[in-house]
């Protein structure tokens, strides 16, 4: 893949109320479709900073007239409002497409690579092609497709943030199998993040075959 940036030619001030900057949440795909860019995707991942898994990605084309009430960052939402909101962003999405990069890679290519590979084939596996897309964070895909990375994207734009919710509930669920698989190591409560929990446990018990190898918390027990 060849790695390409490109950035629309006009980017406005997001939009004041009452002297705060409150960005419309649909904001940045709007922009994209008034420049003619009609099918938008957002992208993002989760499970870039935990010990064990895969990082995990996913892209969603949203229709134009998009709404869902509760939709934002998944990591402000609980868990039983991230389930609640999945269905309904699969039954009014266009196209979306969850990827994975697993943690044998993470250690071949390094975490930040693998999160941009991640997002990059659920891009390129949704069913409808999109023109544009949003990525969350300010690293861009390597990718053909017209792109704007916008930080904290998960909570300033709604395909952004439908990704993020897909994602996470996705990995979520990935990590519960790999607990029954596992039960050492507390998967289901932590989802491979570096609690104290897990580093005791793999104090204890050494890593297990889905840990990230070339991570602090991990490598030292190899």
């Amino acid at each position: 893949m060849v790695r390409v940036h490109v950035q629309p030619v006009l980017w406005n001030e997001p939009v004041r109320h009452n002297g705060e900057d409150l960005e419309d949440a649909l904001y940045f795909e709007r922009l994209f479709r008034e420049q003619g860019f009609t099918d938008v995707a957002g992208a993002d991942e989760v499970g870039r900073g935990c010990l064990a898994g895969p990082v995990v990605a996913a892209a969603v084309i949203l229709p134009e007239k998009f709404h869902l009430s509760g939709l934002t960052d998944s990591k402000k939402l609980s868990i039983e409002q991230r389930q609640s909101l999945v269905p309904e962003i699969e039954r009014q999405a266009l196209s979306f497409c969850i990827a994975s990069v697993s943690n044998e890679e993470i250690d071949r290519i390094n975490i930040l690579q693998a999160s941009l590979r991640a997002m990059a084939l659920a891009v390129e596996g949704l069913c409808v092609r999109p023109q544009a897309v949003l990525v969350d964070g300010n690293q861009p895909l390597p990718i053909s497709i017209a792109q704007k990375t916008v930080v904290k994207g998960d909570s300033r734009s709604l395909s952004i943030a439908a990704a993020s919710v897909i994602a996470k509930v996705h990995r979520d669920r990935l990590m519960e199998e790999l607990d029954s698989m596992y039960p050492d190591y507390g998967f289901a409560r932590h989802k491979g993040y570096a609690t104290a929990v897990h580093l005791k446990a793999i104090r204890e018990h050494g890593p297990c075959p889905h840990h990230r190898r070339t991570f602090k918390g991990v490598r030292e027990y190899v």
